[in-house]
């Protein structure tokens, strides 16, 4: 199928084939009629893609901040290939599409094929939505009118933070495709409506819709007409609507208000906003969050779960429900919004009219449509075959990816890219990041169907990189199949999938398969961590570890911290440090303590601000102070060894210190290096020469293990 992707490095908009998505749980597949572009939102991508690297970062200086603080940490040369390869990655375009649903995802009731919708959906002749962010679409609207119903509800949620009451005189600065339908809803609330704009067309629009108008193409003075508009009061809101960096339209509205006025920034415009012009009139300032209620709750908009009605009347669904309400009652005309229709064939063409000096509004991409008579089987394609120039590698190991988020994308792939190892398919859930990096690393193919890499008969290695609640399954499915197995971490996130994982590894093997696994326990194939085990392999009594981990904080939200999705933070990241105890002390586990943070109400999450100290067989001991409350600036992993009159310091993977040692002092590195490339190459090595994995099995089931006792621990802690 058809997809639209920008690359934020350089600006290009392009149309790729990518393989169709399937319907996640708690979502929809939808077969796309026609999708709308966004004057503001998509052109202001486009523009930014296209600035150079220092324009770039004058426009997100929240993020030059971030990266210097990583370059403080791990180096310049880390830093930038991590910037440069963000930047690499495509963005999916487009977020007001209509279409009719093809398939249902798993838990979805209510919906049926067939279903015209009006949804969130890209710019991609099939689309996966949640539940929660699609509408079903009245007979009486036409698809055309439909696909307005996002931008129009981002305009209504404005409207619904202002509280306008009938007879009230608002301002509408900024008169785009959102300002013109808010200036529509705003007259059918009953107010008096004031438009503002630069552009005449666009003021002769909101004349149309029963606007009055403020003409700045012309020199009109905004204040003065307002204050003529209001009779002399001030007006009781204003909505603004525009995209700019100025602060002015908001200083404008502050001077066109009444006394405790209400102002809401609907649009984006600077924020160096001035006392004086608030307090001396009391006036309320808000920023509206896109559709409305839901939006960034992962709980609401990725796991379908409703707001009460009673006490959350309007959610960004049913805001969509009540603009396509208001079209169906003919209360919202988008007709002389329209300027241009584009097949999606052309929807390149379509973006450089966006952004260019022509004059356009509502522009248009309109799709094939699938009838009983009219099949296009093309679009449901899950599998896509890249074309390469070069002979695929002849190597005992040929891999299958599943997952190709941003640690596959910036670390792993290019690791295993550097081995002699086959590359045949990637699997990705929804198709644009697996074409992305099928292209970029050399894949055969690249699918949205996991069950092709599984049975392969090509495929000897399956690398997982997926969600953590996905590992296990795959592990186990990968290890029915006959294939070796590389997993990201965790292995799994329960004692119980652990148990599972064993018993499907020693049922392959008992059956005659060799097959390995492997976990990405990279930490332990760092050249400096090396050396250190090099060092302490001399010293006979045990050793004191102590390893500090500035983790960094992450939203209590994050998937991460969901027990049944990323497991916790233990066994999610701090099972790294386990692992690499273990293989420094070089003896079995024999028990674990483990202390976490006391109760405050200043503190969300508890799990991911711990200490848990392991004590190993011959008298060692290993305390991992996993700490999420630290500052960036600081370094993010330090390991220290204390034996024999001896220490050794290692800090963030770059300088390693001895202290007593003698003939060593010191081995520092140009950049950070966690092992990631050794840790996949002595992998693929082991199948190229038939040997075993390169961390022992047993290793693997007891860092595995003892990392989930430590996080049942912590949780009954917390």
């Amino acid at each position: 199928m058809k997809q639209v992707l920008q690359n934020l490095s350089n600006g290009k908009t392009t149309l790729i084939n990518v393989p169709a998505p399937r319907a996640p749980k708690g979502c929809l597949l939808v077969q796309t009629r026609v999708s709308l572009l966004s004057s503001g939102t998509e052109r202001m991508l486009v523009d930014f893609g296209k600035a150079s690297l220092i324009a770039k970062a004058r426009q997100q200086p929240d993020k030059v901040r971030m990266v210097i603080d990583k370059i403080r940490t791990d180096g310049l040369i880390s830093t930038m290939s991590a910037v440069k390869s963000k930047l690499d990655q495509p963005l999916a375009m487009g977020y007001c599409n209509v279409g009719e649903v093809l398939e249902i995802g798993q838990g979805v009731l209510g919906w049926q094929a067939g279903d015209r919708i009006a949804s969130n959906g890209k710019h991609a002749e099939v689309v996966a939505v949640p539940i929660n962010l699609c509408a079903k679409v009245p007979d009486a609207v036409t698809d055309e009118a439909a696909v307005f119903t996002v931008l129009a509800s981002i305009g209504l949620q404005g409207i619904r933070l202002a509280q306008p009451t009938l007879g009230e005189a608002f301002v509408v600065t900024g008169l785009g495709l959102i300002g013109l339908m808010t200036v529509q809803l705003l007259r059918a609330h009953g107010c008096k409506v004031l438009g503002i704009d630069k552009d005449h067309a666009k003021i002769l629009l909101a004349r149309e819709f029963g606007a009055e108008t403020v003409d700045l193409s012309i020199g009109e003075d905004p204040i003065a007409i307002s204050a003529v508009f209001s009779k002399g009061r001030g007006v009781d809101g204003v909505l603004i609507t525009a995209s700019t960096d100025s602060s002015e339209p908001v200083h404008q509205a502050a001077q066109m208000c009444r006394k405790r006025g209400r102002i809401v920034l609907v649009g984006v415009a600077g924020l160096e906003l001035s006392r004086a012009d608030f307090y001396e009139k009391e006036l309320s300032f808000q920023v509206s969050c896109s559709y409305g209620p839901g939006r960034y709750d992962r709980n609401y908009e990725d796991r379908g779960n409703d707001y009460p009605f009673g006490l959350v009347r309007w959610t960004e669904q049913r805001n969509f429900e009540a603009v396509l309400d208001m079209f169906a009652a003919g209360s919202l005309a988008i007709d002389k919004l329209i300027s241009h229709r584009f097949p999606i064939d052309r929807a390149t063409d379509a973006y450089e009219l966006l952004t260019s000096t022509n004059p356009s509004m509502g522009i248009l991409l309109e799709y094939k449509t699938v009838d009983s008579s009219n099949s296009h089987p093309e679009l449901l394609e899950r599998t896509i075959f890249f074309e390469h120039k070069t002979e695929p590698k002849i190597c005992n190991a040929v891999l299958g990816l599943i997952g190709s988020g941003n640690y596959a994308s910036q670390v792993l792939v290019p690791a295993i890219a550097r081995t002699p190892a086959r590359l045949k398919i990637v699997a990705s859930s929804g198709g644009v990041s697996g074409t992305y990096l099928g292209r970029k690393f050399g894949f055969e193919q690249t699918t949205t169907d996991v069950d092709i890499l599984l049975t392969d008969t090509d495929i000897n290695t399956i690398v997982i990189t997926t969600r953590h609640d996905t590992h296990a399954r795959y592990v186990c499915e990968a290890l029915r199949a006959g294939k070796n197995v590389f997993v990201e971490k965790p292995l799994a996130l329960t004692l119980e999938e652990v148990a599972e994982i064993d018993a499907t590894y020693q049922r392959a093997h008992g059956s005659g398969k060799t097959v390995r696994v492997m976990i990405g326990f990279n930490r332990r194939f760092a050249p400096q961590v090396k050396k250190i085990k090099g060092l302490l392999s001399s010293i006979a009594e045990p050793k004191a570890v102590i390893i500090t981990v500035n983790a960094g904080a992450i939203p209590p939200d994050h998937w991460t911290h969901d027990p049944d999705v990323g497991g916790g933070r233990v066994v999610g990241e701090a099972c790294h440090f386990v692992d690499l105890a273990r293989f420094l002390v070089g003896q079995r586990i024999s028990g674990v303590q483990v202390t976490t943070m006391g109760v405050s109400p200043s503190i969300a999450v508890r799990e991911d601000k711990l200490s848990f100290t392991m004590t190993f067989e011959e008298g060692s001991l290993a305390t991992v102070h996993y700490l999420a409350n630290g500052h960036k600036s600081f370094p993010k992993e330090r390991i220290e060894v204390f034996c024999a009159g001896r220490i050794l310091q290692l800090d963030n993977f770059r300088k390693l210190s001895g202290y007593g040692w003698p003939q060593f002092r010191k081995l520092n590195l140009w950049q950070q290096d966690k092992g990631q490339r050794s840790c996949i190459a002595e992998f693929i090595h082991a199948i190229q020469v038939g040997e075993d994995s390169p961390i022992p099995w047993e290793e693997i089931l007891e860092v595995s293990r003892r990392s989930c006792e430590i996080a049942m621990i912590a949780n009954v802690g917390s």
